[in-house]
């Protein structure tokens, strides 16, 4: 498995004028979508709860707070006709300590978003336990939470005995249009088995029409898992092929891309998170039936960012923006990346003329 490669020479060229715009605009408002624009805004990991019973103050006896959670959904509902936000995704870890206090507060939060924007929530590995039991999750967003919503398009059901893992909204998915393009969203959860993969490929067949944009907590990060702490600053990273949840039935993303991603001409985008410790990737790669992969992390350790997918179908191209809501500016380094091309750049995708068929 390679390491994530290098940008082709048209988006090493567009980046470099990205970042020429980026200079002098970085300590600026961020500037509206232009006509015909549309933004898929992507929260990373929200790990960043204070207060009592949480892991970075576990004997304080504060209220529980997350300012960086309230600020981004905040941001979100206040910008969706200035950024054009068609779609909201979180990619899990919405929580630190699967407790329903901290999921009280994640709601709250989110509750911001409700019926303002369509929205998807991604089950991380701190989201549910080791063995797959996403009780808490259940309780506090249950598909019935969305289900007047017309852009909701369902959840992932089963027979088994014990609903508490992968059902009751776990894994589900959403339909939206934007810019005269029909999407559909999978929001799968970190290391999805077997059975949740084939559920989300006959959603893929059945759409096919549609493009895929997929939300999973685990992709792209360190290849093995490390050993040290050091193993994160310097062990090989592309597609991860180790696990967290779910034991022997969860997939590795590496297994999760060679059942399910690179099988289906319409999967066009991932997006995910858990990897704090390196931030920020990108890996754009070729499917097994020939169509353009891109994968995006994005994880920004609860520190302010999220990620803006600034979608211009006239132009064919996506913009990659990384914006700190907190201080309302742009990224141009993070604590573990210093490269501002790792934060903001911009990937050729068709969506217009002789060449918007992907």
């Amino acid at each position: 498995m390679s390491s994530p490669r290098r940008l082709p020479r048209t988006a090493r060229l567009a980046v470099s004028i990205f970042l020429i715009w980026l200079a002098g605009a970085a300590a600026a408002p961020l500037d509206p979508a232009p006509p015909g624009a549309f933004t898929v805004a992507v929260i990373p990991d929200t790990q960043g709860y204070r207060g009592a019973r949480t892991k970075a103050e576990p004997q304080s006896t504060e209220p529980l707070t997350n300012a960086v959670f309230q600020r981004h959904t905040r941001w979100l509902a206040d910008n969706v006709r200035r950024q054009n936000i068609v779609f909201v995704s979180h990619v899990g870890d919405i929580v630190d300590i699967n407790n329903a206090e901290q999921w009280t507060l994640a709601r709250e939060c989110l509750d911001r978003l409700h019926g303002v924007v369509p929205y998807a929530l991604v089950v991380g590995n701190h989201d549910m336990t080791s063995q797959g039991d996403a009780s808490l999750f259940q309780r506090f967003f249950p598909p019935e939470r969305f289900a007047d919503f017309p852009w909701y398009g369902g959840a992932y059901r089963h027979d088994r005995p014990d609903q508490r893992v992968s059902a009751g909204n776990v894994n589900s998915f959403q339909l939206f249009s934007a810019g005269g393009l029909d999407f559909i969203h999978l929001a799968l959860e970190c290391n999805a088995p077997d059975d949740v993969l084939a559920w989300a490929g006959d959603l893929l067949v059945r759409h096919s029409s549609r493009r895929a944009l997929i939300s999973t907590h685990m992709d792209l990060g360190v290849l093995a898992r490390p050993q040290t702490e050091e193993g994160f600053k310097h062990d090989p990273t592309g597609r991860m092929q180790w696990v967290k949840v779910h034991g022997k039935r969860g997939n590795s993303p590496q297994q999760m891309w060679e059942k399910l991603y690179s099988r289906h001409p319409n999967v066009h985008f991932v997006f995910s998170g858990d990897q704090s410790r390196i931030s920020a990737l990108t890996l754009v790669g070729q499917g097994s039936v020939g169509h353009t992969v891109r994968a995006l992390l994005s994880d920004y350790t609860s520190s302010g960012p999220l990620r803006l997918y600034r979608f211009i179908p006239a132009e064919n191209r996506v913009r990659v923006i990384t914006f700190d809501t907190t201080k309302e500016e742009i990224v141009t380094r993070s604590t573990h990346v210093a490269d501002p091309a790792r934060h903001n750049f911009e990937l050729e995708y068709p969506m217009a003329g002789p060449t918007a068929r992907p």
